[in-house]
């Protein structure tokens, strides 16, 4: 169901979506990524569909270089840079194994991927060309951009970071503080630390600083998990994004796959206007969690767009202002399925 707040985006893709992410620094354009191997541009406030390219093969990631310039990768091993303005595309390398992740980092003016064939590579946008190919120990499930660091989470719940004005050697390397396997990681936007999920509905707060003092601030939480008839549905924790003004944080989680028979809502995405009252922190002594349905989401300032692929959905939000535990009950969110999640700042 919809609200008068909320509305679904017109000509959604075909198959499960599998990134969405606002334009820099405005909530009017949303890129979109899909197992249907497209990757399109939306207008949010129009409600139609900009522009579609296609790869040749499902689209596990895309990321903005700029407003005009989108940037995809996915089981083809192609990495693509598509014009926005003039729908021209480029095809600028490839990895051996599927790309999994595409982020930009702008404090370093480059565009860094990671893949299953074990590597990170960053490109320069400007040309664009590969500027270098690193190892990872293990293929590469997850990344964030921390600044002028980046935080690589890979297979075995290893975590690497490295500083990208010295890919010579990893900074640090970790291993992740929950049991199950990782499956997403986004950095705090004060670039102090953080968030790691697994797929075992939990979410570590971490913090790159080394010293014991800092390191006492750390915890985790249990998330989406949902009990019927007495018996505990725990789901993977699929997405995190950050709010960028409030510091607050927003985490959604899929079905599992070997329900595939259930009955699910086809796939869509949605837009859902949101105020201060549901971004803002609210200060909490103890870590509280509460469980909403929704679909995959992606958060601007004054919007979130979720997408639902019939899966379950949890919405939790924490401030990482200080050593205190903030917890934001939103309001709840009914819908059924999320892949992905994104916020931005409003322009």
């Amino acid at each position: 169901m919809t609200g008068s707040n909320e509305f679904k985006l017109n000509q959604p893709p075909e198959d499960g979506i599998s990134s969405v992410k606002f334009s820099p620094n405005t909530s009017q354009f949303l890129l979109v990524s899909s197992w249907d191997t497209s990757v399109r541009l939306y207008d949010v406030p129009a409600n139609s569909m900009r522009l579609k390219y296609q790869h040749t093969g499902a689209v596990l990631d895309c990321a903005f270089y700029d407003p005009t310039h989108a940037w995809s990768g996915g089981l083809d091993h192609q990495l693509k840079m598509h014009d926005l303005n003039t729908d021209q595309e480029n095809l600028v390398g490839t990895h051996d194994a599927p790309i999994r992740c595409v982020e930009y980092c702008p404090e370093v003016n480059v565009m860094v991927t990671g893949s299953w064939d074990q590597t990170v590579k960053l490109w320069d946008p400007r040309t664009p060309c590969n500027a270098g190919t690193f190892s990872q120990p293990e293929k590469v499930y997850t990344l964030s951009v921390s600044g002028d660091r980046l935080i690589v989470g890979t297979a075995g719940r290893r975590v690497l970071v490295w500083d990208l004005r010295n890919m010579g050697y990893v900074q640090q390397r970790r291993e992740s503080s929950l049991k199950y396997q990782t499956r997403c990681i986004r950095a705090f936007p004060n670039k102090q630390g953080y968030v790691l999920s697994s797929i075992e509905g939990r979410v570590a707060v971490e913090y790159l600083d080394p010293s014991p003092e800092v390191q006492k601030k750390k915890y985790a939480f249990k998330c989406h998990r949902l009990k019927e008839n007495n018996i505990e549905q725990i789901y993977p924790v699929n997405a995190i994004s950050f709010h960028n003004i409030h510091n607050t944080f927003a985490t959604a989680s899929s079905y599992m796959y070997e329900l595939d028979d259930t009955e699910h809502p086809e796939d869509g995405i949605f837009i859902r206007q949101v105020t201060d009252a549901e971004t803002k922190p609210n200060v909490v002594r103890e870590p509280t969690v509460q469980l909403h349905r929704m679909g995959a989401a992606c958060m601007a300032a004054d919007k979130v767009a979720f997408v639902t692929t019939h899966s379950l959905v949890a919405l939790v939000q924490e401030s990482l202002c200080d050593s205190d535990v903030y917890v934001l009950l939103p309001s709840v969110y009914a819908h059924s399925r999320v892949m992905g999640l994104s916020m931005c700042t409003a322009a």
